[in-house]
């Protein structure tokens, strides 16, 4: 299977570059160099995955990226944002639109190849209906007082109303809530959930919980379900 990448820069070396070290590894590219262009290229080819730059005239990345969640069609589409914004605040911002990485420029084509080849790995676990770290939860249904998680069809709902979660949210959901009581460290959780474990950004893994916890926990700042370890990592109580 020949995947289809989307990758979107305003600067002509950038793109040729990433497209050259993509077809070379088999990859079918299309390209943008704006964000009005990007998202409906998105919309059209419906990429298995999305090289996003933040510096982009029409639309910023940023904002092509919130939108791009907020499509049914385009919401589980893995993006990694690909800048020259190198500040921990960049990285939170861009992940808390719903980017799932975020790579800073200068750049190492194959540190970048690497992590394309973990998402999409990820992706194609998720396709198969068998992800790797489902352990003890099966494709059962984990059911928690109001809050239901069907893993088989990613599927989850709070009160009989579904919840709306992203690809990397529902997998941390799965893989807590499929372990009660057990701590996961946020390097358990890079390793886990994002399929590499050389690049310890551990506010990406707060930046998710953050997230997960608005979208099931009546009360996220005194949440019930997913717990805070402190200096340590989470875990999923079901008391």
């Amino acid at each position: 299977m020949s995947y289809k990448i989307l990758v979107v820069d305003d600067e002509k070396n950038i793109l040729e570059l990433i497209s050259y070290n993509l077809k070379r590894e088999g990859y079918t590219v299309v390209t943008a160099d704006n964000g009005l262009d990007a998202l409906q290229t998105a919309q059209d080819v419906k990429p298995d995955l999305i090289i996003l730059d933040i510096m982009l005239p029409g639309k910023d990345g940023l904002e092509v990226c919130r939108q791009l969640r907020f499509n049914p069609e385009t919401y589980n589409i893995p993006i990694i944002i690909l800048s020259a914004k190198d500040e921990e605040i960049d990285k939170v911002v861009g992940l808390e639109v719903g980017a799932d990485d975020y790579v800073t420029k200068p750049f190492s084509p194959r540190e970048l190849l690497a992590r394309i080849k973990a998402h999409l790995r990820r992706m194609a676990q998720r396709s198969s209906r068998a992800p790797r770290e489902q352990e003890k939860s099966n494709s059962k249904d984990l059911m928690f007082g109001s809050l239901r998680i069907r893993p088989e069809s990613y599927e989850v709902y709070l009160e009989d109303n579904k919840v709306e979660l992203s690809p990397k949210e529902f997998e941390i959901l799965v893989l807590l809530a499929g372990n009660p009581g057990r701590v996961f460290t946020r390097d358990n959780l890079l390793e886990k959930i994002w399929g590499f474990d050389s690049v310890r950004e551990t506010r990406t893994v707060d930046v998710h919980i953050r997230y997960l916890r608005q979208k099931i926990e009546k009360d996220p700042a005194n949440p019930k379900y997913i717990e805070t370890v402190r200096g340590v990592g989470y875990r999923f109580s079901d008391k």
